[in-house]
């Protein structure tokens, strides 16, 4: 996804990482590019704001739950498939 627009950090480099942001796993620095980013960029802060949601309904409803160890990477990879379903 581009909304078109030169940005110091690419939209695909932010959405690769929002959930990364999200779970608050990234240095000052790259917290401050994502929101950089997503103050300047209208179709990555909808996408975030849909990936907030996302995250925010799995913590409510599976939060006491063991989660399997490689849950996470399936879940990015098959989002990422739908993402280029999408793209297409």
């Amino acid at each position: 996804m581009s909304c078109g627009n030169h940005h110091d950090t690419p939209c695909s480099d932010v959405l690769d990482r929002v959930y990364t942001y999200l779970d608050g796993e990234l240095d000052e620095s790259g917290c401050a590019d994502i929101r950089q980013h997503l103050d300047e960029c209208h179709p990555c802060l909808e996408e975030y704001g849909l990936e907030k949601v996302v995250k925010q309904l799995v913590a409510k409803h599976c939060g006491c739950d063991p989660v399997p160890d490689d849950l996470r990477e399936k879940v990015l990879s098959r989002i990422e498939q739908v993402r280029a379903q999408l793209a297409e």
